[in-house]
């Protein structure tokens, strides 16, 4: 969002602050993950420039914003990763559940 007083710049700001209020939606998650790594203003920059992105592409394609409603934490993607990881060993090392100590049923 470029310096000065552009009036957009202002409502989106606004109205990013207002988001970082909120209780749980995919906007406000958002706000308090980057809040949690720096300042309240930075937050609420990223937050405005997340907002008119948004808005410019529902403008550009119109289309209505979807939220995503998949998106995963930090530690669920770790334990997706370590599950392909896994997998990966056991198909490279040709492993059985048997080799694994494990039953099959």
């Amino acid at each position: 969002i470029p310096k000065g007083g552009n009036r957009l710049k202002i409502i989106l700001r606004n109205a990013a602050n207002v988001i970082g209020g909120l209780k749980d939606t995919h906007l406000s998650n958002f706000f308090r993950r980057i809040l949690n790594k720096s300042d309240r203003a930075t937050a609420i920059s990223a937050t405005a420039r997340k907002l008119g992105v948004i808005i410019y592409n529902m403008i550009t394609k119109k289309e209505p914003y979807k939220p995503p409603t998949d998106y995963l934490f930090l530690d669920e993607k770790r334990k997706q990763g370590l599950v392909k990881q896994i997998r990966k060993h056991i198909h490279k090392f040709d492993l059985t559940p048997e080799d694994l100590g494990l039953k099959s049923t």
